[in-house]
């Protein structure tokens, strides 16, 4: 018998001063049971960085087809391809091609071996931004996990706090190449 996705219930207070960006934001995500505790909560993460109107989580880890959160303008063309992970060169040309601005959150300890062997291959992409997530930033977004989550979520200077009522985690996305917009 296959395994089942698990289903988290999260309303998140967000207040991104970067962006002027304020809102309270339900999210109902399903978890891949291959998907670790750490990569659901980068996916939280990076669709907080990203929040805008038409910004949706996907079928992720289900299909090939679709970034992990992409937005859609009206028309139906891809805005916003974002993808998780330690990627190949491939995967990033397929999310450059088919949107017109892709985003690509690494983390965990092997990033800087993955990111010396792919930066020469992806220095010629101009709608590409590379974002690197330190390990202690992830591992510790993951003690904020619960089925049920109200998380306030702050974003100023390029820096990420969140946390529930209990504890905060301070996240400093490290950009690793720029996208030229």
């Amino acid at each position: 018998m296959a395994l089942k996705a698990t289903i988290y219930k999260v309303t998140v207070h967000l207040s991104d001063m970067d962006r002027n960006y304020y809102q309270t934001i339900p999210l109902t995500i399903a978890r891949h049971p291959s998907e670790t505790e750490q990569r659901l909560m980068v996916r939280i993460l990076a669709f907080l960085l990203n929040a805008e109107e038409n910004l949706q989580f996907t079928k992720g880890l289900s299909t090939d087809e679709e970034p992990e959160i992409w937005q859609k303008s009206y028309s139906d063309e891809i805005e916003h391809w974002i993808e998780l992970g330690q990627i190949d060169e491939k995967r990033i040309k397929k999310g450059c091609s088919q949107g017109k601005k892709m985003s690509l959150y690494c983390y965990g300890t092997t990033v800087p071996i993955w990111w010396s062997k792919v930066k020469n291959k992806i220095s010629h992409y101009k709608n590409l931004e590379v974002f690197a997530i330190d390990p202690q930033s992830s591992d510790q977004m993951s003690g904020l996990l619960a089925r049920t989550m109200e998380l306030q979520c702050s974003i100023d200077s390029g820096q990420v706090w969140l946390g529930n009522d209990q504890e905060t985690v301070h996240i400093v996305p490290e950009l690793l190449f720029p996208a030229n917009t």
